[in-house]
């Protein structure tokens, strides 16, 4: 079975890494949790520095959350067993040593929808190479994978999103539990409530110059999350409503969402005067047209529960965010 693996690998390589099935058509389901990702690999590798580096590069800490939680999750397996259910994993990672070295990648090999790497070497030094260089493109990629993924999901029980067009001309796909909390003329709150916490989504919209002025994007952003979490985002107690946690300034990256230019600020937040808090993930999409930044926010507090998976439903409903107007 190795053989025929290496066999079928270096034939990626052949074309580029690149070669993806032309269809799907007859390919079973795959299968997995979200942010799960299956590494085969033996275990004298695995129990080594190419396992150490595997797992620096694929369960490092994800950035913005207040407890670590690993960016994946892994599940190793020996290539033994690279066989039968378990290549029906949505996200596959194989690494062995062979005769050459290479990299190759396919869409929908085994079952769909499906992401599966290969990585080979002769030795120890080539492997970690490899890894080094492509890991970046395999975490942008299954992350992609996930977003897409997840949003499948929560598309068999979607919130009307007719609110959010009125207001903002945009449209978004709302999974299941979430309802709206509070409706303003610029500013919609959503909510899905758990036994010992909620998720939810903040859409409201400021002009350019809020986010832009003096360059200092950072600061920008926190001064707007806090007006707006002084204005709509209170405690229980007389007093309390929502900041950003002053301590920690948000990782900052640029992206795009629907082809639009956006920046996401990824941090903490608490209650000013409580001592409630938890992660955010900010969106603030640059809308040229309409002379403004879309900003769309998602938030969670559960105290004590992982939180990750959490800010990625959340993360993948904002990334479904079309604009219409």
């Amino acid at each position: 079975m190795k053989r025929s693996f290496l066999l079928l690998f270096l034939s990626f390589l052949l074309f580029s890494c690149k070669e993806e099935a032309s269809n799907n058509k007859g390919l079973s389901e795959s299968s997995g949790n979200i942010n799960n990702v299956s590494i085969f690999i033996d275990e004298p590798l695995w129990n080594g520095e190419i396992g150490d580096s595997l797992r620096k590069k694929f369960a490092a800490p994800v950035d913005g959350l207040p407890q670590e939680e690993p960016l994946f999750n892994i599940n190793q397996y020996p290539t033994k067993i690279f066989d039968g259910f378990v290549k029906k994993g949505r996200n596959i990672i194989v690494v062995q040593k062979a005769d050459k070295t290479g990299f190759g990648a396919s869409k929908d090999l085994y079952a769909a929808p499906q992401n599966v790497f290969f990585i080979s070497g002769k030795t120890n030094e080539d492997l970690l190479k490899i890894i080094e260089s492509k890991s970046k493109e395999i975490i942008s990629t299954v992350k992609n994978g996930e977003i897409i993924e997840n949003q499948k999901r929560m598309k068999k029980s979607l919130v009307n999103d007719k609110k959010i067009e009125d207001k903002f001309g945009v449209s978004m796909n709302i999974g299941y539990g979430y309802e709206y909390d509070t409706v303003k003329d610029k500013f919609i709150w959503l909510r899905k409530e758990f036994q010992s916490g909620y998720n939810s989504i903040l859409i409201y919209e400021v002009p350019i110059e809020s986010v832009e002025k003096n360059q200092d994007i950072v600061q920008n952003i926190i001064n707007i999350r806090d007006s707006i979490g002084k204005a709509n985002i209170h405690g229980m107690l007389p007093n309390t409503w929502m900041i950003t946690e002053e301590a920690y300034a948000p990782y900052l990256f640029e992206t795009k969402l629907d082809n639009k230019f956006t920046y996401l600020a990824k941090g903490t937040w608490v209650l000013k005067n409580d001592f409630m808090g938890g992660p955010f993930v900010n969106y603030a999409i640059k809308d040229t047209k309409n002379n403004r930044y879309l900003i769309v926010e998602g938030f969670t507090y559960l105290p004590t529960k992982a939180k990750r998976d959490h800010m990625f439903e959340m993360e993948a409903i904002i990334n479904s965010t079309k604009f219409i107007k």
